[in-house]
């Protein structure tokens, strides 16, 4: 028997929580593409895009750390205008015509991102180093996106200046427009023009792919989940573009009474993870050893454990960029979504066992290999029941990716001091990011009441490993 450590958090106290964040708003915005750039541009959804059509926004938030925070708004402001041309449509809208079986993102001349600014007095290191704070304390630092039935803006943002001590970028985006490696380019695009000053000489692995051509749905699929959409709420022409409210069945913690954590899995520790499962799978060399499995894995045995699911089974929910595992494949700079998800199954107790790591990884190899048997497999359900959560005692998912690598994002103030998905305090997803320490670590954002905080705390410190 060993026992694991690995880089993890003290017990939160009153004394390290900062509730009620004070955050001065100074002034909202609108920052257009530079004159010069294209009148307008259109894009269809594809299915990919579909899938995601009434999702909760997705927010981020980026903290860096400098002294001279004089001129970081105008930098930041006119590398945005710079950026946004080669983005023009993120500073467009989603709107679902009347003539149109599909919703359509447009950019027209005149649009522009909603960009608000605002001020904060706030201990800027205790916000950067803390790793448990209230759930609700980043809430302020992220910009709410103008939905409506009728039209829905593509992206918001958000500068939160801490005078000689830093700033925040926070960002929403709408899910149906762009997944998590389309805003990953974006946010390094606008960093490289921000840092060299260059608006023209962006790199080729950061120049977006517009062709949706590329996408080919010879099953209709897109009509299909349109037409599901139209029906959703008993109606037969449900065009509306509002957020759906997040299922009772996913769980959701309470924000009021639920705290942020922030895990970090060192390469070393992936490692010593790595060497348990295959000590335990001798005879069986066909488990996915990947980072994503190993730290996914041991995650959701924490998860369980902490939370002490009752459930016969439980479920974890992945997402495969499938870029390059499409047939053709296509571009790896392509602009909008292209996520397939599958879930992973395993029975509780399995996970609550001696050997429960190995039961998580298992799970996971034969959703990862299941993407090679068939990747639309069963795609005709994924609007109308991609899910039955209710034959789970518990769900979770994964948000973000560590190959996003958010941390080389240096708009010309060096690394941010820390990333976070904000947004995972409405989803109840478990957010995955490189470390802000490097190394090839993984770090892991939770939100979770209080007393599940603590007891995830305690079995991600030193989980026993048999």
């Amino acid at each position: 028997m060993c026992i694991v450590k690995a880089s993890s958090i003290s017990s939160p106290s009153q004394s390290e929580v900062m509730a009620n964040l004070s955050v001065k708003k100074v002034e909202v915005c609108r920052v257009a593409p530079k004159p010069g750039s294209p009148e307008n541009q259109s894009l269809p959804l594809t299915f990919f895009d579909l899938l995601w059509l009434r999702f909760q926004p997705v927010e981020r938030l980026f903290f860096y750390q400098t002294s001279s925070t004089d001129s970081v708004l105008s930098k930041l402001k006119t590398s945005l205008s710079l950026t946004l041309q080669h983005f023009l449509p993120l500073a467009g809208n989603l709107t679902w015509p009347q003539d149109s079986l599909k919703p359509v993102l447009s950019y027209v001349q005149g649009d522009a991102v909603s960009l608000t600014v605002a001020e904060s007095d706030v201990d800027f290191d205790h916000l950067i180093n803390s790793i448990f704070l209230p759930a609700q304390d980043f809430s302020p630092l992220v910009p709410q996106l103008d939905v409506t039935d009728e039209r829905a803006a593509a992206m918001a943002l958000q500068i939160t200046v801490y005078p000689n001590h830093g700033f925040s970028i926070g960002t929403t985006t709408h899910h149906a427009i762009l997944d998590g490696k389309t805003w990953t380019s974006f946010v390094k695009a606008w960093a490289h023009i921000c840092k060299y000053e260059e608006a023209q000489a962006l790199p080729s692995s950061l120049v977006p792919f517009y062709d949706r051509r590329v996408v080919k749905d010879p099953s209709g699929l897109g009509e299909l989940y349109s037409r599901q959409h139209q029906n959703k709420d008993g109606r037969t022409d449900n065009r509306s573009l509002s957020i759906a409210s997040i299922s009772k069945d996913r769980k959701a913690p309470d924000r009021e009474d639920s705290i942020r954590g922030t895990f970090e899995f060192t390469r070393a520790f992936i490692q010593t993870l790595r060497a348990h499962v295959t000590s335990k799978m001798a005879s069986d060399s066909s488990l996915h050893l990947s980072t994503f499995s190993l730290v996914s894995a041991y995650t959701w045995v924490c998860m369980v454990k902490a939370e002490e699911i009752k459930g016969e089974k439980t479920a974890l929910i992945i997402g495969a960029d499938s870029r390059s595992r499409l047939d053709p494949p296509i571009p790896a700079t392509y602009f909008g979504n292209c996520i397939v998800g599958r879930v992973a199954v395993a029975e509780t107790k399995g996970l609550l066992g001696e050997d429960g790591l190995v039961v998580a990884v298992s799970a996971i190899t034969e959703a990862v290999r299941s993407l090679e048997k068939g990747l639309l497999d069963g795609a005709e359900n994924w609007v109308s029941k991609f899910l039955d959560f209710s034959l789970y005692g518990r769900t979770y998912s994964i948000a973000g990716s560590h190959r996003f690598e958010v941390y080389d994002t240096d708009f010309g103030w060096r690394r941010p001091k820390r990333v976070e998905v904000i947004s995972i305090d409405k989803t109840g997803a478990i957010s995955l990011s490189d470390s802000k320490n490097g190394g090839g670590g993984v770090e892991v954002g939770l939100v979770l009441k209080k007393q599940y905080a603590e007891a995830f705390d305690a079995l991600f410190a030193s989980l026993v490993l048999h």
